[in-house]
C-alpha cells in the first residue's frame, strides 16, 4: 500500500466543499407524515368544508356498487368520518377568482375565523396569486392579512411559477413577514406550482425547477403540478389535457429528478372529471380517478389535488390497495434484507431504505393498520 496519511486528507480537503454541498442540498427524505392529497377550496366556499366527508358518503350511497372491492368498504368509510381531508388548501387563485380588494379582504378574515373555529384537518394552507405583475400586489396584501389573522402553522402556495426570481421574491417576503409578526426565522414555508413549461425547462436549456429549489433557500417544502395550466400552455387541446399526457409524465420525471434527495416532496395535480351527475357518469369518473390515483403512486407521487368530495372515496380507496397489495412482499423484501438472507431479489441499501418508507406512508394515511406490518415505527423510521 503506498497511500499516506497526507494523501487521504489531500482527497478529503479536495472534496470537502462538494461533501457540504451534498450535504446541504440533499439531506434525504424530510421527517414526518406526507398527506395523500391535498384538496383545494374556493375561499368564498370554505365554509363547507367540514361537511365533505358526509358529502362523500351520501354520493357512495347514492350510486351502488361500491367502485373500489368490497373489502376496502369499511376502512375507507370510517377514514371518511374520522379524517375526510387531511391538507385542506384555501384557494384565493383561479378557483376564487379576481375580485374587488374589500372582497378579498372579507373573504380571507372570514376563512380565518372559519379555520380558527373548530377542528380542522392535520394540515391547512393558503394559495395565493402569483407573483406575476397583474396579480402581485394582491397576493401580498392576502398573505399579509392572513398571517394577522391565523397564528397556526400553514404553507403558502405559489403558483404559476415561471423563474428562480419569482422564488427568490418569495424568500425575501417571508423573511420580511417573519420580522415584521415576530416569527421564527425560517418559519415560513411554500410549495411551488409547476404550472408553465418555463418551469421545467428554461430559455437556457437548463431544468429550471432544479434552479427554483436552489433559489427557495430551504424554503421550498413541495412541488405541486399543475396538470391544466401546464397542458395548455404546451399548446395540448383542452380535450385532450390529462395527469397521463405525455407532456405531464415529462414535466413530473424533471420534477421528480430535480426534487430526490432534497426533502422536497411531490403533489400530482388533479382531474377535473368530476363523479356528479347520473349514476354512469359517476361510476365512468370514479373508475377515472381510481386509475389516476393508482398511477401516480406507482410513479412515486405520492400526493395528489382533489376538487370535489366525491373523489375522496377512490382517493382513499386506491391508495388504501396500493399499499396493501405491496405490504406483504414489502415485508418480507425487508426482512430478508436486515437478516442478510438469500431470495430470488437482491436489494441494496437504497432499496430497503425505499421499503422502509412505503410501509411508513402506509401507516400514516391508514391504509395499513400498525399490527399487520411486521415492524415497529421506530424500526421502520430507523432504516428509513
Amino acid at each position: 500500500m503506498r497511500l499516506r496519511d497526507d494523501d487521504y486528507a489531500a482527497i478529503d480537503d479536495r472534496l470537502a466543499v462538494h461533501d457540504a454541498f451534498l450535504a446541504a442540498r440533499y439531506p434525504g427524505e424530510r421527517p414526518g407524515r406526507q398527506p395523500v392529497h391535498t384538496v383545494y377550496i374556493p375561499a368564498d366556499r370554505i365554509t363547507g368544508f367540514r361537511e365533505w366527508g358526509a358529502q362523500a358518503l351520501a354520493v357512495l350511497d347514492e350510486h351502488p356498487p361500491l367502485p373500489f372491492p368490497a373489502a376496502l368498504a369499511d376502512r375507507v368509510r370510517a377514514k371518511l368520518v374520522a379524517e375526510p381531508i387531511e391538507d385542506l388548501r384555501i384557494d384565493f387563485e383561479d378557483g376564487y377568482g379576481v375580485r374587488g380588494d374589500d372582497v378579498e379582504d372579507a373573504a380571507v378574515k372570514q376563512a380565518a375565523a372559519v379555520l380558527l373555529d373548530g377542528p380542522r384537518p392535520p394540515f391547512v394552507g393558503i394559495r395565493v396569486k402569483s407573483l406575476e405583475a397583474p396579480t402581485r400586489r394582491r397576493a401580498l396584501r392576502t398573505l399579509d392579512l392572513w398571517l394577522s389573522l391565523f397564528p397556526e402553522p400553514f404553507v403558502i402556495t405559489v403558483p404559476k411559477v415561471s423563474g428562480p426570481d419569482q422564488v427568490e421574491a418569495a424568500v425575501a417576503l417571508c423573511e420580511r413577514l417573519e420580522a415584521a409578526y415576530g416569527l421564527a426565522a425560517g418559519s415560513l414555508r411554500f410549495e411551488i406550482q409547476i404550472e408553465l413549461p418555463s418551469a421545467v425547462l428554461g430559455a437556457d436549456g437548463t431544468a429550471t425547477v432544479a434552479r427554483l429549489i436552489t433559489a427557495a433557500a430551504g424554503r421550498c417544502v413541495g412541488l405541486h403540478y399543475g396538470t391544466y395550466d401546464y397542458s395548455a400552455a404546451a399548446g395540448v387541446a383542452a380535450a385532450y389535457q390529462a395527469m397521463d399526457h405525455p407532456v405531464a409524465d415529462y414535466a413530473k420525471a424533471v420534477m421528480q429528478a430535480a426534487a430526490a434527495g432534497t426533502g422536497v416532496r411531490l403533489s400530482d395535480g388533479s382531474t377535473n372529471i368530476l363523479p356528479v351527475g347520473t349514476g354512469v357518469a359517476v361510476h365512468d369518473a370514479w373508475a377515472l380517478h381510481h386509475r389516476l390515483v393508482r398511477r401516480s403512486l406507482e410513479r412515486g407521487f405520492y400526493q395528489g389535488w382533489d376538487l370535489h368530495p366525491a373523489q375522496l372515496p377512490t382517493r382513499f380507496a386506491a391508495t388504501y390497495a396500493f399499499f396493501a397489495d405491496g405490504m406483504d412482499a414489502a415485508m418480507t423484501r425487508l426482512r430478508r434484507y436486515l437478516d442478510r438472507q438469500a431470495g430470488g431479489i437482491l436489494d441494496e441499501p437504497a432499496t430497503a431504505r425505499a421499503l422502509a418508507g412505503y410501509l411508513l406512508r402506509g401507516l400514516d394515511c391508514g391504509a395499513l393498520p400498525p399490527e399487520t406490518v411486521g415492524f415497529t415505527r421506530e424500526e421502520l423510521l430507523t432504516i428509513a
